[in-house]
């Protein structure tokens, strides 16, 4: 692949960071209004008929070019490092999917509805996608070792650091002085509040079946990733 072509997919990637963050982000912002509008189950319909498709298109993008542009590093065959990226990528989903704590308000099988939870991982940090994601980032840009991993990680640590802003800030417009109080005992860096004293850590509260189901998909997902990997080579972008 030439250097320009390599240049032509780190902007295309930007580009489509960009278009998923502003849906994303947007919708999330317009919940409120939207839900007055046509409900909470039909607005959870309306974001995921938006927000997936985006995610979709992204992740086989990635997977088709993330050996583009130059290689920065290559540390694959090194000892160690393996076991060290899927170690970190298991982690990395366990802080991710909280929102999996009732799967049938995300499916809209029940009414959605905004929580405030300060249990499980949310003792360690009050934005748990947004650490999973920089873990799963420096998993992979580590392993990969590209240019264009690298400026993909940037763009998407970017978009959950301001999804840490953006979050709050809804918190705090819809709970107000709940939030507060939450936002007093918890902490965005990991088990910040912890070392405090601002919080504790109850590991039973991670005894649930969502927990499970992550170490369950981490297991599936470690079987069927070659299988992704080809399946992706026959979409042509």
């Amino acid at each position: 692949m030439t250097i320009d072509l390599a240049l032509d997919s780190h902007l295309v990637i930007l580009g489509l960071l960009l278009v998923f963050a502003i849906a994303h982000s947007g919708l999330a912002a317009l919940r409120p209004r939207g839900e007055k509008l046509i409900g909470p189950r039909l607005y959870r319909v309306l974001f995921a008929l938006v927000s997936l498709p985006l995610a979709v298109i992204l992740i086989v993008y990635f997977f088709n070019h993330r050996y583009d542009g130059l290689q920065l590093w290559q540390v694959q065959g090194v000892p160690g490092v393996k076991p060290a990226v899927w170690i970190l990528s298991a982690i990395s989903f366990l802080f991710l999917y909280p929102a999996t704590f009732n799967l049938l308000e995300i499916a809209a099988v029940q009414k959605p509805q905004v929580h405030l939870y300060e249990t499980g991982i949310i003792r360690i940090t009050r934005h748990p996608q947004m650490v999973g994601q920089v873990i799963w980032c420096i998993a992979h840009t580590l392993w990969i070792g590209t240019s264009f991993t690298l400026v993909t990680s940037l763009g998407l640590v970017l978009h959950h650091l301001f999804g840490v802003w953006h979050g709050d800030r809804r918190l705090q417009a819809r709970f107000g002085e709940s939030f507060e109080t939450i936002k007093s005992r918890t902490s965005i860096i990991p088990f910040l509040a912890i070392l405090q004293k601002r919080q504790t850590l109850d590991l039973l509260e991670f005894l649930r079946p969502s927990y499970v189901g992550v170490v369950i998909f981490t297991g599936l997902l470690w079987e069927i990733h070659p299988f992704l990997m080809r399946v992706t080579k026959n979409i042509y972008w």
